[in-house]
């Protein structure tokens, strides 16, 4: 039996297997040896659908040519313009919110930080069954000027994204507007086993180069109980040019899919990502950005919230809880699922959160939730404006 071969049948013993379909989570889940051998065997799953790698490369965008000297207005009105060849296709409109703060107790300027899952194409277009979204809008050619102008839009200072599987388009239409990008990919992403696709999905951070240096890159494949999963972390350490402050910046993608047993392999690798995250970040303000498909009942967000050794607290939640909903979609077999799975959490002994962007109303979703004609994922993106605390010292003092 080939690897691909006995991880579909560890997921359909995991998928049958009464404790997943529990929907109650437990620090204190009890793990038999058996369970952990199939939960190891989980964590090394890549493809469900197909045995067989397509090993394409990231070539689908070479037919936009963006001009480096773009303004910020001009590459924006290239997106709308773009976008306004579908009827109904204007971007949602969302609104900010303010968090009170101590104006006294930060220096500075803000940093903007954007966090996104912006649904990988070969996923979204093959294998999520969004039957309720038009097929038009599930195309990458409409799909990548939305994607770039809800980031463009909100002019952030630094973009951490999920299910990336075009970083090129993306790396080359932001590079116009000073940004540099990096990316680490899943170690056996799903979409490679899918024809047409464009290569794995990954992880990426983009920072703006004219207010950032670049001082260290780091990624890592999450472990549970030291195996290997299918996961990834990817950290940037960044030097603020007008402070001199040094921020830490992480993001990830947790493991999908419902149940107890996943939810103790996603706690599993929260502990292994905070140790990650410390282990570089030793004193300096840190933000931790990513879809960590779990709602806030589950153990990996109280492990988040509650770590020792790097306090975080979610930025979110300064608004009285965390939103109702970071995703609404309707997916056939699945149905309508609304939800809160993606996070910006922060150390707010060295940050303060002035500003966050609110989610989109209901009734400017639409029945047919997203993705969309208006929203190109089916996710949210969030985004939170950080003063540096005046009693953070630069971290070579």
């Amino acid at each position: 039996m080939s690897e691909n071969a006995a991880a579909m049948a560890v997921d359909h013993c995991l998928t049958c297997c009464p404790a997943v379909e529990s929907t109650k989570y437990s620090d204190t889940f009890q793990m038999s040896a058996h369970d952990k051998r199939r939960l190891s065997g989980i964590t090394r799953m890549g493809s469900f659908t197909s045995t067989v790698k397509i090993d394409n490369e990231d070539s689908q965008d070479k037919d936009l040519q963006f001009d480096n000297h773009m303004s910020y207005q001009q590459l924006l009105e290239y997106c709308r313009t773009h976008n306004n060849q579908w009827p109904n296709s204007q971007l949602i409109e969302r609104t900010f919110s303010s968090i009170p703060y101590d104006q006294d107790s930060v220096e500075g300027n803000p940093v903007r930080v954007l966090q996104w899952n912006v649904l990988s194409q070969a996923l979204g277009q093959n294998n999520d069954r969004f039957d309720s979204c038009p097929l038009e809008a599930l195309e990458w050619k409409h799909r990548r000027c939305h994607m770039l102008e809800e980031i463009l839009k909100h002019n952030p200072d630094i973009i951490c994204l999920q299910e990336v599987d075009h970083f090129d388009f993306l790396s080359r239409a932001l590079a116009t507007q000073s940004y540099s990008g990096l990316f680490v990919p899943k170690p056996d992403s799903p979409c490679v086993y899918i024809n047409d696709n464009n290569g794995p999905d990954g992880c990426a951070i983009f920072y703006k180069n004219d207010k950032f240096d670049l001082l260290e890159k780091h990624d890592k494949v999450l472990q549970v109980w030291t195996v290997h999963s299918n996961q990834v972390s990817l950290l940037l350490v960044l030097k603020d040019k007008s402070t001199q402050k040094e921020l830490c910046v992480s993001t990830t993608h947790l493991k999908a899919r419902k149940g107890a047993l996943l939810s103790t392999l996603r706690n599993e690798q929260g502990k292994d990502l905070l140790q990650f995250i410390s282990s570089h970040a030793a004193d300096r303000p840190t933000i931790v950005c990513g879809d960590f498909n779990a709602e806030p009942t589950e153990p990996v967000y109280s492990t988040m919230c509650s770590c020792s050794y790097l306090p975080l607290d979610s930025a979110y939640k300064l608004s009285g809880s965390e939103p109702l909903y970071t995703s609404w979609k309707i997916r056939g077999g699945e149905g309508e699922v609304m939800h809160t799975i993606d996070y910006m959490f922060y150390t707010k002994h060295k940050l303060t959160v002035s500003n966050i962007l609110d989610m989109p109303k209901e009734i400017d979703i639409g029945e047919n939730r997203v993705p969309s004609m208006t929203y190109p994922s089916d996710h949210f993106s969030l985004i939170s404006d950080f003063y540096f605390n005046n009693n953070t010292t630069n971290f070579c003092e």
